[in-house]
């Protein structure tokens, strides 16, 4: 037997008969607030379980979660926490009543949030005047929605009128559905947050996006706290594991419930696995205003204050449009919502803004970029990414590209993590890209080709301005390089890079300095007669050389002296002490015959077999302790290794 999770949500005006239907289908009130008893309307989210078998299979079966949300227009953001993930909608229309103004802010909200599919419950048949004629007014409706062609079925809950041709009919829409995917990003919206003696802080929702199994670390967003899912329950079931699709309820561990003045979990939050991105205040997203005929279309004002809904939370921010001049606002535009505190979504999350005042539905939005507070969101790049995405809004493909001609670099693992895509359908747009040249993959991190090849220009440019510059040197600082490209390297890893792909066509590194393969210092008129004269010096003193001051004393022969050390044709002792390369080598070579003979040697015998100064011994012997030729124990110096 197979089994296949699905989540049905209740829609419709107030006093039409849900919560009647749900409890004549399942055999459960979903009204459980008293004071919903007592007024015999639904006030919040209800929640109810039917199993349905497949028409014509009898091996498959579906365990729907059903969601009962409230019809009065004062509790339409309880309405909008239960239809935010749902497979299918039931729409449901009393007979005697027809269509209403939450009849039909309900149809506008389930298209906003881009539900498909929509099974329509006539009710109450019983009381109706002229049946066909409420069924031609319901079709009417329906005409100019997406859900012209769903399946109307005339019921009473009373009578049990039509209850078997309504379930039969939303087992055929299962039947049609393929179950919610599980990309590997498991999210669960909280609806309900309550503690239980005993079992501690427990949490109610739906999981979207991957599977949670008892045992779990997850995160709770947007706070960020750590917890852990010590237990899970299905339909009042003991469970390991929640798939996509299911209703769940978690007994999470190292946290409490939210109450006034003390922060804890609650509605609104959502509970993800660790590492799945962060929530942020700015989120720019794709508008979307109803085509249906209705009240006049208010103007949005640059700067608003609207609320957001979005899974199971509410949320106040502040409206920014693409075009805030524009007085021809249609039925899409690109915004910005600027929340007064952190929210957690995704790319191609759908949401629903009313106004502040909670009394009016604005639009619908699909999640472009879930993470814009770095970015400035009239800018070119940015316009463009969004402008794309826009026109293709469930494109990978499109994100992948946008996302990387905005940022021109991005670790992979962390490219489009906060997505509705799963790894391998974001890998799959990577590959390509790469295989047409139009992106380079270099490990962990991923390039744009076309603004790579411009950075590597602009190093290849400067390395070649400063070789026509300082000839004399025998190649450019890395610390320089880097400070000169370090406006256009968003990442510390990509100098590292850059100079690697460098080194592997037609540079070389050396140390702390790069150059071209084929480059080879030279010195000017100028320099050669300053260099000329500081050898001379040298070979003149011997082993009492004098000091830097003396040997190069002023910026020619300094120059002239930095490439006699770069070219190798002298050693720097230390600060003050330079040697000629081949009076070095005597030395040390004489320091170690007379180390091999007589095993050890105070300073004062080596000055003397040197015949230096103290001033040049000193410096001399710590440079043969670096290079690791001596070693020195206590007073005296040995040979390090061996051999030597």
């Amino acid at each position: 037997m197979t089994e296949k999770h699905f989540i049905l949500a209740t829609a419709g005006h107030v006093d039409h008969g849900k919560s009647a239907l749900v409890k004549a289908l399942t055999g459960t009130d979903p009204d459980r607030l008293p004071e919903e008893k007592t007024r015999k309307i639904t006030i919040d989210l209800g929640f109810a379980h039917l199993g349905l078998a497949a028409p014509d299979n009898s091996d498959v079966r579906f365990s729907v979660g059903i969601i009962d949300v409230p019809g009065h227009e004062d509790f339409v953001k309880n309405m909008v926490a239960g239809v935010g993930s749902i497979d299918l909608a039931l729409l449901v229309v009393a007979a005697d009543d027809g269509w209403m103004a939450q009849t039909e802010e309900h149809l506008r909200i389930l298209a906003h949030l881009a539900v498909r599919r929509l099974v329509v419950a006539l009710t109450k048949i019983d009381l109706a005047t002229s049946e066909e004629v409420v069924e031609r007014e319901v079709r009417e409706q329906l005409r100019d929605s997406p859900f012209a062609n769903a399946a109307l079925i005339k019921t009473s809950a009373v009578s049990g009128r039509g209850l078997d041709q309504l379930k039969a009919g939303l087992a055929r829409e299962f039947c049609s559905l393929s179950p919610p995917g599980d990309i590997g990003k498991p999210r669960l919206f909280v609806d309900r947050a309550f503690s239980l003696r005993g079992v501690g802080t427990v949490v109610t929702g739906t999981v979207t996006g991957g599977a949670f199994a008892r045992g779990n670390s997850v995160l709770i967003q947007p706070r960020g706290q750590k917890s852990k899912i010590r237990g899970a329950q299905n339909h009042n079931r003991e469970v390991e594991r929640v798939a996509p699709g299911m209703r769940a309820a978690f007994a999470l561990s190292d946290i409490a419930i939210a109450t006034p003045g003390k922060n804890g979990i609650k509605r609104g939050d959502v509970i993800t696995r660790i590492g799945l991105g962060s929530p942020d205040k700015n989120v720019d997203l794709l508008l979307e205003r109803s085509q249906r005929i209705g009240p006049k279309r208010r103007a949005l004002s640059n700067g608003a204050r609207v609320r957001a809904h979005h899974g199971s939370g509410s949320f106040s921010a502040r409206v920014f449009l693409q075009e805030p001049d524009s007085s021809d606002q249609g039925e899409t535009a690109l915004v910005r919502l600027r929340f007064d505190t952190p929210v957690f979504f995704f790319t191609g999350d759908r949401l629903i803004l009313r106004d502040s005042s909670e009394r009016a539905t604005i639009a619908g939005a699909v999640v472009l970029d879930p993470n814009a507070t770095p970015i400035r969101f009239r800018s070119e790049a940015q316009r463009e990414l969004l402008e794309m995405r826009a026109q293709a809004p469930d494109d990978v493909a499109v994100f992948v590209s946008t996302q990387l001609r905005r940022d021109h670099a991005v670790k992979r693992p962390s490219l489009l993590l906060q997505s509705r895509f799963s790894d391998s359908e974001i890998a799959a747009p990577v590959n390509d890209l790469a295989k047409a040249g139009e992106l380079f993959v270099f490990g962990d991190i991923v390039v744009e080709a076309n603004w790579w090849g411009k950075v590597r220009a602009r190093a290849v440019e400067y390395i070649d301005a400063e070789h026509a510059a300082h000839p004399e040197q025998t190649g450019v600082a890395l610390s320089k390089l880097q400070s000169e490209l370090v406006s256009v390297l968003s990442m510390p890893e990509l100098f590292e890079l850059l100079v690697a792909d460098l080194n592997r066509d037609g540079f070389t590194r050396s140390g702390d300095s790069i150059r071209r393969a084929n480059y080879q210092p030279t010195l000017t008129r100028e320099l050669q007669t300053a260099a000329a004269r500081i050898r001379s010096v040298l070979v003149e003193t011997n082993v009492d050389a004098p000091s830097r001051a003396q040997l190069a004393p002023d910026p020619v022969s300094q120059q002239a002296l930095r490439f006699l050390r770069s070219s190798g044709e002298v050693v720097e002792l230390n600060g003050d002490i330079v040697l000629a390369t081949e009076q070095f080598e005597k030395m040390r070579n004489s320091v170690i015959d007379f180390l091999r003979k007589n095993n050890s040697a105070a300073t004062s015998e080596l000055r003397q077999l040197l015949g230096t100064s103290r001033r040049v011994i000193i410096p001399f012997l710590e440079r043969l302790d670096r290079d690791g030729v001596t070693r020195r124990i206590a007073d005296k110096r040995v040979l390090a290794r061996a051999g030597t």
